[in-house]
């Protein structure tokens, strides 16, 4: 976990403690710690050497936070700070007990000049992982443990946002007060390629394009909140674009837009009101339940009277056959139970009336 918490101190105090009681540095943790074990366990060959035990001792936990966004990383240290989260009873939020000065978090000092490339009013980001330092990992209350909903909107506007949820519900968004999200859900297991392994995955037997079906033999899937559009191995790829180019061979072609490789003209395609009527591209899961993703989530407005497919070839030497990506995930509502294992998912919200800035964030 990456917070943005001010420069961290490092230096002694005469109690010959470090960052005694400062904001940001509430309580660092020493290196023998099984957290900043943990935490070293996963090491990005960009960042540099947490080799610092010479100067500071084992005192502290050298860490290396690493900003998803700019790719940079920078050497800092573990720490527990207390943090405040809203509660809510699945319509609204509300404030947790004024008296409780907060949770307690594993997290790491994250230095100002790492978060610069964030939007002004993000201090940092969260880890949702398999990791025990994981954000929703932490929560320690047993009726929301490793379990949590996540929404992402088609917008990065304050006035239009996404919900993350921690616990198992319910969920009400607007305008439909009375259904709860977790009604609609179709799952399918997640799987972990080793007890190492921090991402999620899910397994597809195939992809279906109007009548034209890509066999997959159980290839795992990756979700990712970092790509911005659903990566493929160049086999997979170009599979897809062949038949969602047979697929829309009806709709008038335009001028390719990188990094995309099939653009269509997008007046042709329906109102930005309605969405866009393209062939719906279906995910078929190992549990046999389809996701569906829709014109919404499939075509990406570039300009110019254009939209073009969002999906891009990865190459094909890629760690993962599939990642999918946050364009393709706007707007869906995905419930990771972790204790089960096992992925719920909706398909898009805007075919149901709602959409996933649509949480009454009114106290």
């Amino acid at each position: 976990m990456l917070l943005s918490l001010g420069d961290c101190i490092v230096g002694k105090t005469s109690a010959d403690q470090f960052c005694f009681l400062q904001e940001g540095c509430l309580s660092p943790l020493s290196c023998h710690d099984s957290f900043c074990k943990e935490a070293q366990s996963y090491i990005n060959p960009i960042c540099p050497s947490r080799n610092i035990t010479a100067k500071y001792g084992c005192k502290l936990c050298a860490v290396t936070p690493f900003n998803p966004v700019s790719k940079s990383c920078k050497l800092s240290q573990l720490t527990i700070d207390l943090k405040h989260m809203y509660v809510t009873d699945g319509r609204n939020p509300f404030y947790d007990d004024p008296i409780n000065y907060g949770e307690q978090f594993v997290l790491s000092c994250a230095p100002s000049s790492l978060l610069r490339s964030l939007p002004k009013y993000v201090n940092g980001v969260v880890a949702l992982s398999w990791s025990r330092l994981a954000f929703p990992r932490q929560i320690t209350f047993p009726s929301v443990a490793d379990k949590f909903g996540l929404c992402l909107p088609s917008s990065s506007s304050m006035t239009t946002p996404g919900a993350l949820f921690l616990g198992d519900g319910p969920f009400y968004f607007t305008p439909f007060p009375n259904l709860d999200l977790r009604t609609i859900l179709s799952y399918t297991p997640m799987v972990r390629k080793s007890s190492k392994s921090l991402g999620y995955y899910v397994k597809l037997n195939g992809i279906s394009i109007k009548g034209t079906r890509i066999n997959l033999k159980a290839k795992s899937m990756r979700l990712s909140s970092v790509v911005p559009y659903t990566t493929l191995r160049s086999d997979i790829y170009k599979a897809l674009v062949t038949a969602f180019t047979k697929a829309t061979k009806n709709i008038p072609r335009v001028n390719a837009v990188k990094p995309f490789s099939l653009c269509l003209k997008a007046s042709a395609m329906g109102s930005i009101q309605k969405g866009f009527h393209v062939p719906r591209i279906d995910l078929e899961t190992e549990s046999g339940k389809v996701w569906t993703i829709s014109g919404d989530n499939s075509m990406k407005r570039t300009g110019n009277g254009a939209a073009c497919l969002a999906f891009i070839d990865g190459g094909l030497e890629v760690k993962d056959a599939i990642v999918m990506g946050t364009f393709q995930m706007e707007n869906n509502f995905l419930f990771f139970d972790l204790e089960n294992q096992k992925l719920g998912f909706s398909s898009s919200l805007l075919a149901r009336g709602t959409s996933c800035s649509s949480f009454n964030y009114t106290f």
